[in-house]
């Protein structure tokens, strides 16, 4: 959420995605966490206000900028996150499904968590608490969402049962990750998870349950990119807008409607097919100086990530 992803040869673009989540989500647990454990109250007095780097130092971004910097320096000096080790990694636990697809985004959280310098084999000595089931994997073993829902339920179970971390909070030290409507459904069976734990998703949407004070929004990219990264082109964009897709939502079908006849816009109703032309959904993007991203069935979407990455300007619709 500089360096590359492990295992990514293509744009630094999601590690720095992936960091910014990252940071936000430790921040964000680890402060606000921090008074349901004993621990001494550090100063949030600094020696030398000056020293201050310059964006710590600027009070219209920041109500205390020293009190913000002392707890900050203090998470990156002793925060730490603790891994369940349960479950087969070669079923659906402990590592990603894999790291391609629309679904990367999990599967590098997955990976990158697992190498962080964060993490601790001492539960006694971690802030936070990471539940290590991948929905997605599921997905890819053909698993119902009926028996999504029960396997889910039954591991997380088995973790309370088993350790005595979750009962001291109430599992709001406990996060997991599901980067899809797919693990929206099964956690279904968990519903005071969903309250109290955090959330990793990449549908930050209300409609499924979103909490906004304690959930995290992962940005869902789409690795590894087909082609290049676009430029600074303007001349050779000459398509003013651009989206194509399926109308499975209510703005996408009002979009659609008004602008599918202006002939700036390069408006599809549907997906364009692979029998078109090699590419030809990722080479529009080349042409195009807005590229719209419309809400589908969750607001997540890799076209954010891929108008960046293809340098055209990304518009984000909601409903």
């Amino acid at each position: 959420m500089a360096g590359r992803l492990p295992g990514a040869a293509a744009s630094p673009l999601p590690r720095a995605l992936l960091l910014l989540a990252a940071l936000a989500l430790f921040s964000l647990s680890f402060l606000s966490l921090r008074s349901l454990r004993p621990a001494a109250t550090p100063s949030l007095a600094l020696d030398n206000p000056r020293s201050l780097p310059p964006s710590f130092a600027r009070p219209s971004v920041y109500h205390s900028p020293e009190a913000f910097a002392s707890g900050y320096a203090e998470m990156e000096r002793s925060f730490k996150v603790y891994i369940y080790p349960d479950g087969d990694p070669k079923t659906f636990y402990q590592t990603p499904r894999k790291l391609t697809g629309k679904y990367s985004s999990e599967g590098y959280f997955f990976k990158n968590i697992r190498e962080s310098r964060f993490r601790t084999d001492d539960p006694d000595q971690a802030h936070l608490f990471f539940v290590p089931i991948s929905p997605h994997k599921m997905r890819g073993k053909g698993t119902s969402y009926e028996n999504m829902t029960i396997i889910v339920k039954d591991y997380v179970e088995g973790l309370i049962n088993k350790y005595p971390y979750w009962n001291r909070t109430l599992g709001a030290d406990h996060f997991f990750v599901t980067c899809h409507d797919v693990g929206v459904r099964a956690f279904e069976g968990l519903p005071f998870m969903v309250k109290n734990s955090i959330r990793v998703v990449c549908s930050p949407s209300y409609n499924v349950d979103f909490i906004p004070h304690k959930d995290i929004a992962l940005p869902q990219v789409l690795q590894p990119f087909a082609l290049p990264e676009g430029g600074n082109d303007v001349e050779n964009r000459t398509i003013l807008g651009f989206w194509a897709g399926h109308r499975n939502s209510k703005i996408r079908v009002i979009l659609a409607r008004v602008w599918e006849n202006d002939t700036e816009l390069a408006i599809s109703n549907n997906r364009i097919s692979r029998a078109i032309g090699e590419l030809v959904y990722q080479k529009q993007f080349y042409h195009t100086k807005f590229c719209i991203c419309p809400g589908g069935s969750q607001v997540n979407s890799a076209r954010i990530s891929d108008s960046i990455h293809y340098g055209c300007v990304p518009g984000q619709y909601s409903y």
